[in-house]
C-alpha cells in the first residue's frame, strides 16, 4: 500500500510532502542547427547574451544530416529543448516544420528561429530585423526614404525584403537572372519595388547597396557600374570575416563599407528576445567579436 524504495513503509502524508518538495529549476536548452555548423558563432553569442541578462540557458551547435532535419527537430522538441536557430541549408525545411508562422516568416517563406511549446512549433525569421537594426543603429543610416539596392534574389534576399520596405526604404532588386528579381518584387505589389538585371542599373544611384549574394565566397566580380553609389552611400555586405570584391569596389567608389557581423549579432538578439522576452545589448557583443 504505502511502499517506497527498499520496502520502507511511508504514510500518504509523507508521500505528499515528498511530492511537493520544490525541485531545482532546469536550465533551458537551445541549439543552432545546420550542416556544416562547427564554424558557427551562435553558441558564443548566446552565451554572452545569457551572462549579460542573467538568463539560465544552455546553447549548443548541432549538425543535422542533410536528410535528417525533421528527425532532429522532433528529437529536440521531445527532449525538452525550448527552441533553436536554423542556418543553411535548412531554413526552408524549418519553414515546413513550423505549425505557426509569423508574418516575417510567411513573407520570407523561410525560417531561422523556432520556438517550442506544448502547443507546437512557432517559426519566425529574424534576418531582416537584424539587418535593419544593424544598418540603422550600428551604422547610423536611417532607411526611411533611402534608395536601396538589394543584390541577389535568393534565400538571403527573401528574408530581408519586407523589413526593408517596412523601414521605409525605396527598394530595387537586381539579380544575374533578371526574372528571379522580378518574381521576388512581384510578391510585394502593395509597395513600389522594382526588380531586374544589373544591366538596367546604368545611370542609377543608390544611398544603400546591400550584397545578399554568395559572390564573395568565390571572389566573383561585382556586376555594378561605376558611379552607382550616391554621396555618403553605405555599401553593406552580408558576409563577414573577409574583404569581398564588392567591399573593395565600394571603397574605391568612395562608399562607407560594413560587413554582416552586426547583422549576425542583431538577428541573434531578436531570436533571444522571442525566446526569453528580454532584449540583450548588442554593441558590447559586436565589439568583442571585432577585437
Amino acid at each position: 500500500m504505502n511502499l517506497l524504495n527498499d520496502g520502507v513503509l511511508v504514510s500518504p502524508v509523507t508521500m505528499r510532502a515528498i511530492d511537493d518538495t520544490p525541485r531545482p529549476k532546469m536550465t533551458d536548452r537551445y541549439a543552432v542547427i545546420g550542416n556544416p555548423i562547427s564554424h558557427s558563432k551562435s553558441p558564443l553569442i548566446h552565451a554572452l547574451f545569457a551572462t549579460q541578462t542573467g538568463q539560465d540557458i544552455a546553447y549548443e551547435a548541432i549538425e543535422a544530416p542533410l536528410d535528417g532535419f525533421f528527425d532532429t527537430i522532433i528529437r529536440l522538441h521531445c527532449a525538452g529543448y525550448k527552441g533553436c536557430n536554423v542556418t543553411v541549408p535548412f531554413k526552408f525545411d524549418a519553414y515546413e516544420s513550423a505549425s505557426e508562422l509569423s508574418e516575417r516568416a510567411l513573407s520570407a517563406q523561410a525560417v531561422n528561429t523556432l520556438k517550442f511549446s506544448e502547443d507546437g512549433i512557432a517559426g519566425d525569421n529574424t534576418d531582416g530585423a537584424g539587418l535593419v537594426r544593424d544598418i540603422e543603429q550600428n551604422c547610423g543610416v536611417q532607411l526611411r526614404g533611402k534608395r536601396v539596392l538589394l543584390m541577389g534574389a535568393g534565400g538571403a534576399s527573401c528574408g530581408v525584403v519586407l523589413p526593408l520596405l517596412t523601414a521605409g526604404a525605396t527598394l530595387t532588386i537586381a539579380n544575374r537572372t533578371a526574372q528571379k528579381a522580378v518574381d521576388l518584387a512581384d510578391k510585394f505589389l502593395e509597395f513600389r519595388i522594382r526588380g531586374g538585371s544589373y544591366d538596367e542599373l546604368a545611370g542609377a544611384q543608390f544611398d544603400v547597396i546591400i550584397n545578399a549574394t554568395s559572390a564573395g565566397l568565390t571572389d566573383s566580380e561585382v556586376p555594378l557600374p561605376a558611379g552607382i553609389f550616391a554621396a555618403n552611400a553605405l555599401a553593406y555586405d552580408m558576409m563577414y570575416g573577409r574583404e569581398t570584391p564588392f567591399m573593395k569596389f565600394a571603397r574605391e567608389q568612395g562608399a562607407t563599407v560594413a560587413d554582416g557581423l552586426g547583422m549576425l549579432v542583431e538577428q541573434a538578439a531578436e531570436a533571444f528576445y522571442i525566446w526569453r522576452g528580454v532584449r540583450p545589448l548588442t554593441a558590447p557583443v559586436i565589439t568583442q567579436f571585432r577585437l
